[in-house]
């Protein structure tokens, strides 16, 4: 963690996560900052580890899968109220596994054509406008 302009700043990672041309998506539970806002799996990174490793590490916490975090594609950050983020985003293997949402998250498929009709955070929203410029065909 970073100091940033008072607020505490944060590196998170997510993983973009394809089966079947569709997208793997999570909602985020009850109690935590964004609740009820869908995202693409992954959280923030810890002490010195890399962000490759940290999204691997969260993807086997929060849904019991093995992913190789594959290819960067952007990073875009973000000022909350109280804290600033930087997202770092991957394309993924799924090596191992189906998902179960083993942190109270619901997890779905979704088509990139679909991501729209969802409540993302903003963070991710850019995310989304990243797929529609540059393509959703990896699957």
């Amino acid at each position: 963690m970073e100091i940033k302009n008072n607020k505490p700043h944060f590196h998170v990672t997510a993983g973009l996560i394809w089966r079947d041309g569709r997208l793997l998506i999570t909602r985020r539970p009850e109690g935590v900052h964004l609740e009820g806002f869908w995202e693409f799996p992954g959280g923030k990174q810890e002490g010195h580890e890399t962000l490759r490793a940290c999204l691997e590490r969260e993807i086997r916490e929060e849904l019991g899968i093995e992913i190789r975090a594959d290819k960067y594609l952007l990073s875009v950050r973000h000022e909350y109220e109280t804290k600033s983020i930087t997202l770092h985003v991957f394309s993924c293997i799924n090596l191992k596994g189906q998902p179960e949402a083993l942190e109270g998250q619901e997890a779905r498929w979704i088509h990139p054509d679909d991501l729209q009709k969802q409540t993302f955070p903003p963070p991710d929203l850019k995310v989304i406008t990243f797929l529609t410029r540059h393509g959703s065909s990896r699957k």
